[in-house]
């Protein structure tokens, strides 16, 4: 109980939290400044996603591929790389579990879903792996890598679809027979599009923290992410390390697109454009500050905002696209610390420092 008060007792836990108050009051401002009620802008926001079971149960439909992304995108910072192909996993993970579940149809369900929810997270760690090789065997920084193979992924899945698993005269694959929902919790939620994916998720957040801070395998990640020369100089494989650590993102990623194909949707798009899941991502992890738990809260927040701000389109007549405004003050408060800090040291770090004396 003494060691869970003193880690909530951090500077780390109290700055993001004054950071989102201070993005809904920015958002506030902006709401008065363009004549709309932020009270009532809120209260809509909130009511739509705890206003009755269906709502909840969409609203954690959408945060659960935000916490794959956020975790893919957060594993590979703390290892020292920036992963901007999170979406491009995404799709790849997607697809894989539209082939194996497609092209299988008739296994067993017990054999299939593993089968395809493993396709997704290999397929989406072997795409990402190839950034990472790139920067530890020729030195290419994976942010350009990753960008191109956003685009890649992208038509490449399409191409995919289009040629193999084309559902005749329609946009989109034929129905996946592997399914991810939570058929037991339909009713409870009024066939909101629950699924295993949520607990998948949380089981990934798990994965993150134990692999990377009570193995030696991931001290060595942090390490060469902290300093890759100095990481070498003590015997560590530094291009293994960048490799490894792209996989085990791009396989958070991949994880995402099986949830996506295989718990809400049941059949893969011909999309004309990236879904965003992995940028959505980036911000979350930022939010979260690249901490595992971090990620989880902030994918939540994150979720709640953007469901919501359909309630506040519909209950307040606000346009939903304020609510980009509260996210971004939120980032920028976050990335910005700085201005966090100066609004708390006249109440929170000058009692501290009375303390100590």
């Amino acid at each position: 109980m003494h060691r869970l008060k003193k880690i909530f007792a951090t500077d780390s836990y109290i700055v993001p939290i004054v950071a989102i108050i201070m993005g809904f009051l920015v958002g506030a401002v902006v709401m008065l400044i363009g004549g709309y009620d932020p009270i009532a802008a809120y209260s809509a926001l909130f009511k739509r996603v705890f206003g009755s079971p269906y709502d909840f149960g969409e609203a954690v439909r959408e945060m659960t591929p935000l916490m794959f992304t956020g975790l893919a995108v957060a594993f590979a910072f703390r290892s020292g790389m920036f992963n901007i192909g999170a979406d491009g996993q995404v799709l790849i993970g997607m697809t894989a579990a539209s082939v194996v579940g497609i092209k299988l149809a008739g296994t067993p369900s017990f054999l299939l879903v593993p089968l395809a929810v493993i396709a997704a997270g290999l397929c989406g760690g072997i795409w990402a792996g190839i950034a990472g090789y790139l920067k530890a065997k020729r030195g290419i920084n994976e942010v350009i890598t990753t960008i191109m193979l956003n685009w890649i992924a992208l038509y490449l899945s399409n191409y995919i679809i289009k040629h193999f698993l084309l559902l005749k005269g329609q946009n989109r694959s034929v129905d996946n027979p592997a399914s991810l929902s939570m058929t037991f919790l339909n009713s409870l939620f009024d066939n909101a599009r629950v699924h295993w994916g949520t607990a998948l998720a949380l089981c990934a957040a798990l994965f993150f923290y134990v692999f990377l801070w009570k193995t030696k395998q991931g001290y060595e990640m942090r390490a060469v992410g902290l300093n890759p020369h100095a990481a070498e100089y003590a015997g560590m494989n530094v291009g293994r390390n960048v490799v490894k650590a792209m996989f085990i993102s791009g396989a958070f990623a991949g994880l995402a697109g099986a949830g996506e194909v295989l718990g809400v949707f049941h059949y893969q798009s011909i999309f004309a454009a990236s879904p965003g899941y992995g940028f959505d991502g980036i911000a979350v992890a930022l939010l979260g500050l690249t901490h595992p738990l971090g990620v989880i809260l902030a994918a939540i927040l994150y979720g709640m905002l953007t469901y919501g701000s359909a309630g506040m389109s519909f209950g307040a007549d606000v346009p939903p696209e304020l609510i980009r405004i509260v996210i971004g003050s939120i980032i920028f408060f976050i990335a910005a610390q700085g201005i966090v800090r100066w609004v708390l040291k006249p109440f929170y770090f000058k009692r501290k420092k009375e303390k100590v004396l």
